[in-house]
């Protein structure tokens, strides 16, 4: 089971977030600031910290920045009260991973959620193998028969999401989510493009081919 660690100084709001979190199938750990996130961390395993930025004795962005500064990479969503571009790029600039503006939909939290913590085990994984074919996050290589290429990020990440679990449909905004980010404004069709060129780099292959499923959306299968 997945764990959230939930900073948030306001009790009511942070129920409210344990219990639609919980209730979405994950462990969850309430703190009241940053000093007791970073004691926690210090004690248990956590996927992710959902944070408030203004909290006492230790503020988000602190919170964040202490963490970056001793390479722990952990994802970090934001949630606030101010609405100002400043206050978002300093989270950003700390080394949060995505920003949430109070009044929060719990239903859109539960979304970024997911995708972050998706977008996170992509990275961590760094390395998928399907036959012969092994795909490199860290070069963003494909290797085929000893033959390496380098593919373009997005074109890459599509093709390890879907090759991270062969057989299981992804719809094209679960795909957009996961690797334009929740936030992007391009067109879920753009998806329908680099999987084009996906097929097109890799028809000769003998490992996995890419299934388009009508009205649905795309899987790999293994040959």
């Amino acid at each position: 089971m997945l764990k959230i660690l939930i900073a948030e100084d306001d009790r009511e709001l942070r129920r409210l977030f344990a219990h639609v979190l919980i209730k979405n199938g994950y462990f969850v750990k309430e703190v009241s600031h940053g000093k007791e996130a970073l004691d926690a961390l210090d004690n248990e395993y956590f996927d992710m910290i959902l944070s408030d930025i203004m909290m006492p004795v230790m503020d988000g962005y602190e919170l964040v920045r202490q963490l970056r500064e001793v390479g722990n990479t952990i994802p970090v969503m934001m949630i606030t009260a101010k609405d100002a571009f400043d206050d978002m790029r300093m989270g950003f600039l700390s080394g949060s991973d995505d920003y949430m503006i109070k009044p929060v939909n719990v239903n859109e939290m539960v979304l970024r959620v997911g995708a972050l913590l998706r977008r996170a085990q992509m990275i961590n994984e760094r390395r998928q193998t399907i036959g012969g074919t092994v795909m490199e996050c860290d070069s963003l290589t494909v290797t085929v028969d000893g033959k390496t290429m380098i593919l373009p990020q997005k074109e890459f990440m599509l093709l390890y999401k879907m090759a991270s679990y062969p057989g299981r449909i992804f719809t094209r905004q679960q795909l957009m989510d996961d690797v334009w980010g929740y936030d992007s404004d391009s067109d879920p069709h753009t998806v329908d493009v680099h999987i084009g060129r996906l097929r097109e780099r890799f028809r000769d292959n003998r490992d996995f081919r890419i299934v388009t499923m009508r009205g649905v959306g795309y899987k790999v299968v293994k040959q």
